[in-house]
């Protein structure tokens, strides 16, 4: 039991590699979402009714 174990433990990612990843998707998410806020604020009323 204890060497399967081991054995998952061995082969999963190290905890940077973990963190990584999620800033690899939160980074692209958070920038999108503010740039769409912008944009629903910033935009003038011609380019708003174009949507």
């Amino acid at each position: 039991m204890w060497v399967m174990w081991n054995l998952l433990l061995d082969r999963l990612p190290t905890p940077m590699t973990w963190v990584c990843a999620v800033l690899s998707a939160v980074i692209p998410w958070v920038i999108y979402s503010i740039n769409q806020t912008l944009h629903r604020y910033g935009d003038p009323p011609w380019k708003r009714n174009a949507k």
